[in-house]
């Protein structure tokens, strides 16, 4: 048995993992794109994205959830020759079309009859998989998927090698989530496995709780309607979106329940007079698919469904579809400034709407953007996060624009596990694995969380921080 890494080793993007069981035998964990800056060992780049390793024994793709980073290259994978199962959990197999259709649009083409062949030959391939059940992909190897908590519908992947000696256990984490993200069902810690291969995004930090992160949202809005501004969140059309939403339909209804003790922004206008813009057709279209995977949210999700509240679906909100509407509200917010809050992908700020909001907004002192969620190095988001506060600029498009927008992070809101939350994860393991991989981070959150675990776990346990095979 062999672990390789095709991806997201050298960063936090472009996620590809290999279980090879021999020369004949192997599956796929995930198959990414490339962000920012970040490329494959071998030095595919956002333009140059074909599968550069052998896959002629590759007998099936497992998708741990449906972010581009770990699904972007699958119309690559299939045009290398690729003719095998796509083993995912049930929501995903819901959201993964969806994501693959808009990545054609975006990456390869226009073309609507191409698109639906591609569709329609990606859904004759999912296989979906209920969460805790073993599945056998081939002779030798099982898999089951756990909840990962990560955004609806993600996994960690249980693989059951059968060996001539005894079956090990290998466990890819995916993305993990952390505790009481909204809508979500926290990631709980496997019983044991002999090799984990883990992410670190945010491997050397830890986040503020829900309740604290809650507060920071307020406190941003209300500073920026006393400034009269817009509010600006890049966003992933999927998981972010719909979790902002959740919170701040919570932040209306508290501060707009008691008709007598009804809070204000301003003299003129009450929280529940905000107006909340999705400017996304996709993110729409994930939300409606949200919505119908109800009895995948957690408890308290549901419990707010049955009081008759509608977190993902109030009055106070507006979804932009057609282009036409969008550029004429990026032209009204620019004259008038009106509070609103603005969520639109991309969440890196790499294309998308938010570029147009941004190109007008950035250098009117009014507005605030507010990143909710990790920004790799070489995107315009990394750069606004980094420079903003220093009065800096960013290229957008080959062109400079000044920062005059107040920025600000709350790193709570990320669908990634903190540091705390990833020692856990091995810590509660009643079986401790003999072999870690840590992978999916920058070089110093890698090497912060292999700290932790040789802390937690003496010398006796093999650590390792690989590099792309």
């Amino acid at each position: 048995m062999e672990i390789l890494h095709h991806g997201a080793v050298n960063g936090v993007t472009g996620s590809c993992h290999e279980l090879k069981l021999n020369d004949n035998a192997g599956i796929l964990i995930d198959c990414g794109l490339f962000q920012g800056a970040e490329t494959s060992g071998k030095g595919a780049t956002e333009n140059s994205l074909e599968i550069d390793f052998p896959i002629e024994h590759i007998k099936a793709l497992v998708v741990t959830h449906v972010h581009i980073d770990h699904l972007g290259r699958i119309p690559y994978l299939l045009a290398a020759g690729f003719n095998g199962p796509i083993i995912c959990s049930e929501p995903t197999a819901a959201l993964l079309p969806l994501v693959l259709e808009d990545a054609l649009k975006v990456g390869f083409t226009r073309n609507k009859q191409l698109i639906t062949r591609f569709i329609k030959e990606i859904k004759q391939k999912i296989i979906a998989l209920p969460f805790g059940e073993w599945h056998s992909v081939i002779s030798g190897l099982d898999v089951k998927l756990k909840p990962a908590g990560h955004i609806l519908g993600s996994a960690y992947v249980v693989c059951r090698v059968k060996t001539t000696q005894k079956a090990k256990k290998v466990i890819f984490s995916g993305d993990l989530g952390a505790p009481y993200s909204p809508l979500l069902t926290a990631p709980k810690a496997p019983y044991g496995c002999d090799v984990l291969v883990i992410e670190s995004t945010y491997g050397d930090k830890e986040h503020t709780n829900r309740k604290e992160r809650k507060q920071q949202l307020q406190a941003v809005i209300e500073k920026a309607v006393k400034d009269r501004g817009v509010i600006l969140i890049p966003a992933f059309s999927i998981g972010r979106t719909q979790e902002l939403l959740y919170e701040l339909e919570s932040l209306i209804y508290q501060n707009s329940r008691d008709e007598h003790r009804k809070k204000y922004l301003t003299e003129r206008l009450a929280w529940d007079d905000i107006e909340i813009v999705i400017d996304s057709p996709l993110a729409a279209k994930f939300t409606e698919v949200y919505r119908t995977l109800e009895p995948y949210w957690d408890k308290e999700a549901r419990k707010r469904v049955v009081s008759g509240r509608h977190p993902l679906s109030f009055d106070q909100l507006t979804t932009i579809d057609d282009h036409d509407t969008h550029i004429k509200t990026v032209e009204y917010l620019k004259k008038t400034a009106r509070p609103t809050i603005v969520i639109a992908a991309s969440g890196m700020c790499a294309g998308g709407r938010i570029l147009n909001y941004l190109k007008a907004l950035l250098a009117d002192q009014r507005t605030d953007v507010l990143f909710v969620g990790y920004q790799a190095k070489g995107t315009p988001g990394h750069d606004i996060q980094q420079y903003g506060s220093k009065g800096g600029y960013v290229m957008i498009e080959g062109e400079k624009y000044p920062i005059n927008a107040q920025i600000h992070t709350i790193s709570g809101y990320s669908a990634h596990a903190d540091q705390k939350n990833l020692t856990d994860f091995v810590k509660r393991m009643k079986k401790k694995p003999q072999e870690i991989r840590i992978i999916h981070g920058d070089n110093d959150a890698k090497s912060a969380l292999k700290a932790k675990y040789r802390t937690l776990l003496g010398e006796e346990v093999n650590i390792k921080i690989p590099s792309a095979d």
